[in-house]
């Protein structure tokens, strides 16, 4: 059983090679006959993977099939992949670094440590080029995934936003992606209180925690609960707009990192965001180049009818 279970991962290793295989070049490479080839191929067929015969010539190919079969990959291709995965997992690529990191932790699992090396070491060698956001790790982003896979806290020092830094626990639930930086939302075992952390900030400890059994999340919507934390509770103010323009419209000219955008109709949407100072709020709103009003807090109401006045007496001529 042992040694038809080696061949066929033998003869699945060839057929994934983009060419097509004569029984004869088979039977050769594995060192058996025409028919055994033929049972292994069948076999093969029985596991899902869609091998295609070539009429008259005895040609096999692997085809594509209804799902993804597991793959076999040699060293050089695992170590592409990886690193591909790597990069795409810290890209500013809409909707693909969230799979990145799930595929690039499934691989990093299984990965030799010989070939986890070689990854390793190309990426302390590369140096991306990237916008004004810190850069993540993406081991960082793949040992965090894996934790919240497995159910097992975390172990970390963080630095807040005025640099102090301390040391945390937490049982991880899930990574959100802003588009920007990727953010990690947890149970704080030490506070015992949701939080959202940004994962720049956060250098793990080894090893990971016992396991934990998952709590209820803190929102139905992930998203919006994250940005809420970083676009508008952590700021002395917290304004809220009624901005007359669909709500995708003003999303696409104001990030998830800046505001949190909830349709009113189909053509005004509320808006809330958090600053620490007046006059930020106010030209972040009033930059979006559409109608809006102010509802609160009442010293933003106040100033932003102060400053309309003012910005009137400047346009008036001498």
């Amino acid at each position: 059983m042992l040694e038809t279970s080696a061949r066929l991962l033998r003869l699945l290793s060839l057929l994934q090679a983009p060419r097509e295989w004569s029984g004869g070049e088979l039977a050769e490479r594995l060192g058996v006959s025409h028919r055994t080839i033929r049972r292994d191929v069948d076999r093969l067929r029985e596991l899902g993977y869609v091998v295609e015969a070539t009429p008259g010539t005895a040609g096999y190919r692997l085809g594509a099939g209804a799902g993804l079969p597991p793959l076999l990959l040699d060293d050089d291709e695992a170590v592409a992949v990886a690193i591909g995965l790597g990069t795409a997992a810290v890209s500013g690529v809409t909707g693909i670094q969230e799979t990145s990191v799930r595929a690039l932790a499934k691989l990093e699992q299984v990965l030799p440590s010989r070939l986890r090396s070689r990854v390793g070491d190309l990426r302390s060698v590369t140096v991306p080029l990237t916008g004004a956001a810190e850069a993540v790790d993406p081991g960082v982003l793949t040992a965090i995934a894996a934790a919240v896979r497995h159910r097992e806290s975390l172990r970390f020092d963080y630095r807040s936003h005025d640099g102090a830094r301390d040391r945390r626990g937490a049982e991880p639930y899930r990574l959100v992606n802003s588009g920007r930086r990727w953010y990690l939302v947890a149970w704080d075992t030490g506070r015992g209180d949701w939080r959202t952390f940004r994962v720049d900030r956060m250098r793990l400890r080894t090893p990971n925690g016992p396991r934990f059994t998952p709590r209820e999340p803190p929102g139905p919507d992930l998203a919006r609960y994250v940005s809420e934390r970083i676009s508008v509770d952590p700021y002395r103010y917290r304004g809220r707009f009624t901005v007359r323009a669909p709500a995708d419209v003003v999303a696409a000219r104001m990030p998830p990192t800046m505001a949190v955008i909830e349709p009113a109709d189909d053509g005004s949407c509320v808006l809330s965001a958090g600053s620490n100072s007046l006059d930020e709020l106010a030209m972040w709103v009033g930059q979006l180049g559409v109608p809006f009003e102010v509802h609160e807090p009442p010293e933003l109401v106040a100033h932003v009818r102060d400053l309309g006045a003012r910005l009137l007496d400047a346009a008036r001529p001498a």
